[in-house]
């Protein structure tokens, strides 16, 4: 489940990309496309989507011997923008873990851009679990999301959408 756009897009500038052997191709994921958690299933499955569509591009100009496209993946941890108001992970944990100010979002991508770095990932933590997750065994992996509190992260945020859509219902009773 990739983005439309984002394939749009590509599929609109990559032709002159190849022809002029220039160009780069950004694009922003999530963490949640790395590893997922309860709750938001359809939101995990589109960033899974979108890194699938990144890697397999990335593959593709590589064997087309293009080394002028260079190609950033964006994967940071929770965003403070709201869209996930109330996402919490282990009360002890999230001082060590709070969601990442929007501003350094972007300046950390922006760096990795300027650097051809071929994926950023915020923060670096993310890195880590993302390599245990390729080594440990599942069942691991879900005793440290229990730990973090990563299993059932989401569930604050559900259950606040879910009020606020039964509060919408009733006003529309009324």
């Amino acid at each position: 489940i990739v983005p439309p756009d984002h394939c749009r897009t590509t599929k609109a500038f990559l032709p002159k990309m190849l022809e002029l052997n220039h160009g780069h191709i950004v694009t922003v994921a999530s963490s949640l496309g790395l590893f997922s958690t309860a709750g938001v299933e359809d939101y995990c499955a589109s960033k899974f989507g979108a890194i699938g569509f990144h890697e397999s591009l990335s593959h593709e100009i590589k064997a087309s011997d293009k080394d002028g496209i260079k190609m950033t993946l964006v994967c940071p941890y929770l965003v403070d923008t709201g869209m996930f108001k109330g996402c919490r992970i282990r009360k002890e944990i999230e001082p060590f873990l709070p969601p990442l100010k929007p501003e350094f979002c972007v300046t950390q991508s922006m760096r990795a851009i300027l650097t051809d770095q071929a994926m950023i990932c915020t923060p670096r933590i993310v890195y880590m679990v993302n390599i245990m997750k390729s080594i440990l065994p599942f069942e691991a992996i879900v005793c440290m999301y229990r730990f973090l509190g990563a299993d059932k992260c989401m569930y604050p945020f559900l259950a606040q959408r879910k009020e606020l859509m039964n509060n919408n219902e009733a006003k529309e009773d009324i």
